[in-house]
């Protein structure tokens, strides 16, 4: 078997080990991967895996020899799956393997927007302390979260991680999904309908998918129902969120904070209006880069790879559609 990786450097600049997949074939990593390298990088491979690479339609001439294609990652929209089923391709993505750290960074937005460290550290820094010539001073006061009530938009496993950090802080936990079951233990937690959800929460923590139902599902209606000053966080997609609306609110105080680590455009265009808003917190989409959540990559794409060479696959995005 051999296996070609299409843009290693995005998932393992180094620091986390390949062996997993390279016991099982010829491997051959590459950093990263044009479309005019596209069928010299994967030339004979088997299995062609990729993370941002596209595989479209287009270059299924290129690639006689690919039997299935792995995404290193949950999302799989740079792979056209349709013409891979077509094909008799499984695409197999990965799921799971960074449950608790996306949560986390979804708790640290909400601390970093409720309690400025930051800020206060970069006020410290720069002398204001000295000056103040008192034993404390805030730019901004801290808000607590004990009491406050966070709504969910997606209750699956990152959602329910989530519920219970936030639960943790004392906070009160509203859920929103489309199939509502296995209420947590702990309390208070109520399921809920999304428009409840927006009109009651402190705190709203975005963990859906991007669908056609949810794209834009925070546009300026819906913003208009959320209470003044409440937080919104996305570690989801960017595409949930209209961005200008979003901006708008921020601008205007009526959301009074926004913490994302995804944007509609990856990098970000130069006028994205977030990038200028006040009170935003945006990180490079890194809530899943830990090292411990990469290594779980690796390892659930070699289970993916060994499963579909026993001629059992798993995870199998395309297995509705003309795939077998």
């Amino acid at each position: 078997m051999k296996i070609a990786v299409l843009d290693g450097a995005v998932l393992n600049p180094g620091d986390v080990d390949w062996s997993p997949i390279t016991s099982l074939g010829e491997t051959v990593i590459h950093a990263s991967t044009t479309q005019a390298q596209l069928a010299d990088h994967a030339a004979g491979a088997d299995v062609v895996l990729t993370n941002k690479t596209p595989l479209q339609r287009c270059d299924l001439d290129k690639l006689p020899d690919m039997r299935m294609v792995g995404v290193l990652a949950t999302g799989y929209n740079v792979v056209d799956i349709a013409a891979m089923a077509e094909r008799h391709i499984p695409v197999c993505n990965v799921v799971a393997y960074g449950v608790s750290d996306v949560a986390q960074h979804a708790m640290a937005l909400l601390l970093e927007l409720c309690r400025h460290t930051s800020l206060h550290t970069d006020s410290v820094k720069q002398g204001d302390w000295l000056r103040s010539g008192s034993w404390c001073y805030w730019k901004k006061p801290p808000v607590c979260l004990e009491g406050l009530t966070i709504g969910l938009v997606g209750f699956g496993a990152i959602g329910r991680r989530m519920g219970e950090l936030a639960h943790a802080f004392g906070m009160n936990v509203l859920a929103y999904c489309r199939t509502p079951k296995n209420p947590p233990a702990y309390s208070p937690f109520a399921f809920t309908t999304l428009p409840r959800l927006l009109e009651s929460s402190d705190v709203i923590s975005l963990h859906c998918p991007l669908t056609d139902t949810t794209r834009h599902c925070i546009n300026a209606h819906t913003i208009s129902t959320m209470r003044k000053g409440c937080i919104l966080l996305n570690t989801a997609r960017g595409d949930l969120v209209d961005e200008t609306a979003a901006a708008a609110a921020l601008a205007s105080g009526h959301l009074g904070g926004l913490g994302t680590d995804v944007l509609s455009m990856e990098p970000p265009s130069a006028d994205n209006p977030l990038l200028a808003a006040p009170n935003t917190l945006i990180t490079p989409h890194i809530a899943w880069a830990t090292t411990r959540a990469r290594q779980n990559i690796i390892a659930l794409t070699a289970e993916n790879i060994r499963r579909w060479s026993a001629g059992s696959p798993i995870n199998v995005v395309n297995s509705n559609q003309a795939c077998s």
